[in-house]
């Protein structure tokens, strides 16, 4: 690789400093670097962070600086453009930005001497529907939520699978997780953990009202629908659909969402030939 585009969290590197040391080393090895430049707010902006069309046609890797949290919205926004990311981890935690901050040299080293690997990380597409009114489109990498839209209050949520019904809850809410979220907020929530490299969706209740408290899993060419019910004496409940924990889409009873498995993969570059289980173990024992 020898073209590339830094996305930064301005909250983790304030003032560009690891951005502008990764520039200027790849910059002194004869490789192309640019830095995404901060934007204004503009209303009705199809992104949300990161305008893909800001991004140079032949940039090979997008090196994406702060967390995990950072890397999601990078790979929302840019999943049209199919460019591979590689995540430098600048806080504590990270599943996904693979390169923690004392490791930047080495890792770009290997970049440049296309000493990596592609992983294909499957995406869910979330639409919500009133009736048959299409309210809002949006595609996640970890997960789509469905819960009460005032700290996850109890709600009655009823759920389909390729349009036949499958059971109901009453809970705070639901995840629907990639194997890539397994390691997110399903986890807390107690759901397994999944290698990134299955595609598959995972179901998983929020604090269910019932004894049927385990995850399911569905294969990837399902269509999960999740509707929201009437609480108590029908009464009308507010949900949301959250994606990646961001986006926000209201909901109402009677509204839907259905998810399916996006038409695009996020590309996320692995610099180790670390496993899974290695990760994993790594991650977990520095909780």
């Amino acid at each position: 690789m020898k073209h590339f585009y830094i996305i930064a969290n301005r909250i983790k590197d304030k003032d560009l400093t690891v951005a502008g040391e990764i520039e200027q080393y790849l910059k002194a090895h004869g490789c192309r670097c640019t830095v995404e430049t901060e934007k204004p707010e503009e209303k009705g902006r199809s992104y949300r962070y990161t305008d893909p069309d800001g991004i140079p046609g032949d940039i090979e890797c997008l090196i994406v600086l702060g967390g995990d949290g950072t890397l999601l919205q990078a790979a929302r926004d840019v999943a049209g453009r199919q460019i591979p990311l590689l995540g430098i981890n600048l806080g504590t935690l990270g599943y996904l930005a693979e390169i923690d901050r004392q490791n930047i040299i080495p890792a770009l080293d290997r970049l440049m001497g296309d000493e990596y690997v592609i992983e294909r990380r499957m995406m869910l597409c979330g639409r919500v529907y009133r009736g048959e009114q299409l309210l809002e489109e949006d595609i996640a990498l970890n997960d789509i939520v469905i819960g009460g839209q005032e700290n996850f209050s109890l709600i009655e949520i009823n759920n389909y699978v390729n349009g036949k019904f499958l059971n109901t809850y009453r809970a705070d809410g639901i995840i629907i997780a990639t194997p890539t979220g397994s390691t997110g907020y399903s986890l807390s929530a107690g759901g397994p953990l999944i290698s990134p490299s299955a595609a598959l969706f995972l179901m998983t209740p929020l604090a269910p009202h019932t004894l049927n408290t385990r995850s399911i899993v569905f294969p990837p060419e399902n269509r999960i629908t999740v509707e929201i019910g009437h609480g108590r004496d029908g009464q009308e409940q507010n949900a949301a659909a959250y994606f990646d924990g961001d986006t926000l889409v209201p909901m109402g009873s009677g509204d839907r969402i259905e998810i399916t498995r996006a038409a695009r993969d996020t590309l996320i570059v692995k610099i180790h030939n670390s496993s899974f289980l290695e990760v994993l173990r790594s991650k977990m024992s520095n909780r």
